[in-house]
């Protein structure tokens, strides 16, 4: 994400970011304007009205004719009020949507930048998603109102005028002129201020960000006096930037003003001459006094304010949001796909930063296309980032990864995220129905799959419970933590992918559940890699592999219990706390080295094993 004011080109999407939803809302903005102008009549009547009533009817000794002229000016006026009530649901139902479709660009967007740059997102992104999207929701709300409504009253209002009194329209013209000529100048100043205030206001966000996030550093180092300062410096600024905008909107204000009441004060100095002249009546002078006061004077302030005033800070706050927040276009990777599947490490060596350890030293391992291996070790040792590697999430600082043959590079990004799935342990559950949850990668799915893959994996209570697939829509914090990740495994199950990864993506359901679920996904066509939390996992796998501070250990249950002092004390870790849990106690899975479960067997020439609930002190080299 570019520094804070940075400003770089938007897409061609990102110039238009009410485009969709404008589009998409055509009905509703056509009801809109429909209504206002149904709610402009009183503008487009009032003065003719009123010269009506005076001039053939109570200057004519003719109440009846007068009277009954008021009496239709006020249905005229309750039409006008009936039609601006009706606009405004519709404009309501447009706001509403363009406020969630700048949410969402604005998260996605922040996201993007911060998985572009390698780095957690700026606090200034925080002002943009509260603060700036409510901002602009609030100025189009009032902006469609106060534009359709006083733009038509205006428009209404100038027509009357002109047709009741011709003389006096002529008196508009140049005030017209000269008054917009003068916005125009003034609202380019206007505009650069606030863009400037909008900068200070991510400024301030981006400072107090970093101050809390090394607060304690700051008190460590006694740098509080300091750490103030600079956001009083900051806070300075911004009231400053904050009082220029409100120097220029004040120059502004009063040039409207001055504006408005012009052409009644030059009405009321020619009138009598008008009038004597015998260019007015004296009903055409007051129905146009009527126009001016009642119409034309608000709806010219009311115009003002909502597109010289709304108008340009929307624009802008869009403007801002757009080069803020537009995607950065996806990494297409290489140019290639493969129809084979199987995975390899070639010699891989990776640390997450130029002067840390290695994760991974020379690590070495080839995965067979539907193979179910099972990866165990340490807490800390490196296994997320292991798998993170195959899948390719992480890039190596040296040696090759493959898959079918192929180095992961230069393999198209959008397929190999469709043909390797890493579920972590984290469940992502959104707010739709489970058919929508479900097929989440795989839209298209048959329904037929979608059954056997929510019978398989024990998700028929929920569905049943929900109401059906298409039922009630979930609330995710309504679910327990083992029901979002069967939701989230099912939705993996049913993906195209051909490997799929679990990242302790089992850890919040029982063993029993546990067990379900990876002997479904076995029976999936594709590769299955298991980070296990449990032996259980280790017990059904085709193939283990340890990671530990030595580097990676392949083999079976039974060879790597023998063979691997990692392995054993591990084991015996598990075993002590899952002693009873189902599947534990079978015989056939009972290895005899292991009478004591928290003890591991004694074997000539081992080394003394690491603590195997702690951080690994060195990077595991590859001895296979």
């Amino acid at each position: 994400m570019p520094p804070t004011g940075a400003h770089r080109k938007p897409s061609r999407t990102g110039r238009h970011p009410l485009r969709p939803v404008l589009a998409a809302h055509r009905r509703d903005l056509g009801l809109l304007i429909g209504w206002s102008l149904l709610g402009t009549a009183p503008a487009l009547l009032s003065g003719r009205l009123v010269a009506t009533a005076l001039d053939h009817g109570f200057l004519a000794d003719d109440a009846r004719t007068g009277l009954a002229t008021l009496a239709v000016y006020g249905l005229v006026m309750v039409a006008g009020a009936y039609g601006t009530r009706q606009a405004v649901p519709r404009m309501a139902t447009v706001v509403e949507a363009m406020r969630d479709h700048l949410v969402t660009v604005t998260v996605r967007g922040g996201l993007h930048g911060a998985v572009a740059a390698g780095r957690p997102p700026r606090t200034s992104a925080v002002s943009r998603i509260t603060d700036q999207t409510e901002r602009a929701r609030q100025l189009l709300s009032n902006l469609l109102m106060t534009a359709c409504t006083s733009g038509f009253t205006f428009l209404a209002a100038v027509a009357g005028l002109t047709a009741l009194a011709p003389a006096v329209g002529l008196l508009l013209l140049p005030v017209l002129c000269v008054t917009g000529l003068a916005l125009l100048r003034l609202s380019r100043t206007w505009r650069r201020r606030y863009d400037a205030s909008l900068d200070s206001e991510e400024t301030v966000a981006e400072e107090s960000g970093r101050v809390i996030g090394a607060l304690r550093d700051v008190l460590a180092c006694g740098a509080v006096g300091r750490a103030t300062a600079d956001l009083e410096d900051r806070l300075r600024a911004n009231a400053r930037a904050a009082e220029a905008v409100a120097t220029v909107g004040g120059v502004r204000t009063g040039l409207i003003g001055l504006a408005a009441r012009t052409p009644l004060v030059l009405l009321l100095l020619l009138g009598p001459r008008l009038v004597a002249g015998g260019a007015l009546t004296p009903g055409e002078l007051l129905g146009a006094a009527t126009y001016l006061v009642t119409s034309l004077e608000p709806a010219l302030r009311a115009l003002v304010h909502s597109v010289g005033n709304m108008g340009l800070e929307l624009a802008t706050v869009l403007a801002r949001l757009t080069r803020h927040t537009a995607p950065a276009p996806p990494d297409p990777g290489g140019p290639h796909t493969t129809d084979r599947f199987d995975l390899a490490l070639e010699e891989v060596t990776f640390r997450y930063g130029p002067h840390s350890a290695p994760v991974l030293d020379r690590a070495t391992v080839t995965v067979p296309y539907g193979q179910h291996l099972t990866l165990v070790g340490a807490s800390g040792i490196g296994k997320s980032t292991l798998v993170g590697v195959l899948a390719g999430l992480e890039h190596p600082e040296r040696g090759t990864v493959r898959l079918g043959g192929t180095d992961l590079p230069t393999l198209r990004t959008d397929w190999l995220r469709s043909a390797i799935a890493l579920v972590p342990q984290e469940a992502y559950v959104f707010a739709g129905t489970l058919r929508e949850n479900l097929t989440y990668l795989h839209p298209g799915v048959e329904q037929r799959r979608l059954d056997h893959a929510v019978s398989v994996l024990g998700l028929t209570a929920l569905v049943r419970e929900h109401g059906g697939y298409d039922g009630t829509p979930l609330r995710p914090t309504a679910l327990s933590a083992g029901q979002r990740q069967l939701i989230t495994l099912a939705r993996v199950y049913l993906s195209p992918a051909r490997v799929v990864i679990l990242d302790e993506a089992t850890c919040h359901l029982d063993p029993v559940a546990e067990e379900r679920v990876e002997r479904a996904f076995r029976g999936r066509e594709g590769t299955l890699i298991v980070i296990a939390h449990r032996i259980s996992s280790a017990l059904r796998a085709d193939r283990v592999l340890v990671l530990d501070t030595a580097g990676l250990h392949g083999g079976t249950h039974a060879s790597l219990v023998r063979d691997c002092a990692t392995y054993a004390n591990l084991v015996g870790h598990w075993r002590g706390d899952d002693r009873g849990s189902p599947g534990l106690t079978d015989p056939g899975l009972t290895d005899p080295g292991l009478t004591d479960p928290r003890r591991p067997p004694a074997r000539p020439g081992w080394p003394a094993p690491p603590d195997l609930l702690s951080s690994a002190p060195g990077a595991p080299r590859s001895r296979t």
